[in-house]
């Protein structure tokens, strides 16, 4: 009887109240996705013009130099992650995502200078930019709506994470190219990932943890645009 007159009352479900904190939860995260794309696209274009920071990522690309600045890069994605996990202050939580978007931007550096030197750069990076968007959109898609819980990748991630920075290492110490299948496994790679990390989107975060979801979906999505660029690049000097 009690439970009735709570129902007439109009007061919401407990579920009800979850399903709307964990649908603002979603939107969040992915309106603070956009923004570090956008982001990521002001700093490289920043970084592109100011001569000291483009020579500086430039001198950077050969051999033992590269070796370090990928180290570099993957230390510092490391605690930026673990800071947007692990920190209950909201600022510092914005702070790691801004030191991972600047992170991705410098990184990304050397690549964005060879084609924007290209013939076809604004054709290549439309075709880049679209082709990510479409496969990040179905992806997250396809998670959202199927509910499945995807940590099963876990460990099939990990693994292949591993082996393609012991092939990238090994590319950089002994001089040889990791070719085209190489970036497509990569995507593969990627697409997983973005699955994972959609899936722990909704099953697995809290929903005031929706800067460091954004942050794995960006990581995922950027990784994914990086393979994908390099092989038009492959494709258009064929």
């Amino acid at each position: 009887m009690e439970y009735n007159e709570m129902t007439q009352t109009g007061m919401p479900y407990q579920q009800d109240v979850d399903a709307v904190a964990k649908a603002d939860f979603i939107k969040k995260t992915y309106m603070h996705v956009a923004l570090a794309v956008l982001a990521f696209v002001g700093i490289e274009a920043l970084f592109l013009n100011t001569p000291f920071i483009r020579d500086l990522a430039l001198s950077l690309t050969g051999g033992w130099t590269w070796l370090i600045m990928l180290g570099g890069f993957m230390f510092v994605t490391t605690m930026a992650e673990k800071w947007a996990m692990t920190s209950t202050n909201r600022t510092a939580q914005y702070a790691a995502l801004a030191l991972f978007v600047a992170a991705e931007a410098f990184i990304f550096l050397p690549m964005m200078f060879v084609v924007a030197n290209m013939v076809n750069a604004s054709a290549l990076f439309s075709q880049a930019a679209i082709l990510t968007l479409g496969l990040f959109t179905g992806l997250t898609g396809t998670a959202i709506l199927s509910g499945k819980d995807f940590s099963f990748l876990r460990s099939a991630l990990t693994i292949g994470g591993f082996v393609a920075i012991g092939l990238i290492v090994a590319s950089i110490l002994f001089g040889f190219n990791l070719g085209l299948w190489f970036s497509v496994a990569m995507v593969l790679l990627a697409a997983g990932s973005i699955l994972y990390q959609t899936s722990n989107l909704l099953l697995h975060y809290n929903t005031d943890q929706y800067v460091a979801a954004s942050l794995g979906l960006f990581a995922s999505l950027m990784l994914m645009f990086w393979y994908i660029l390099r092989i038009l690049m492959s494709m258009s000097s064929d």
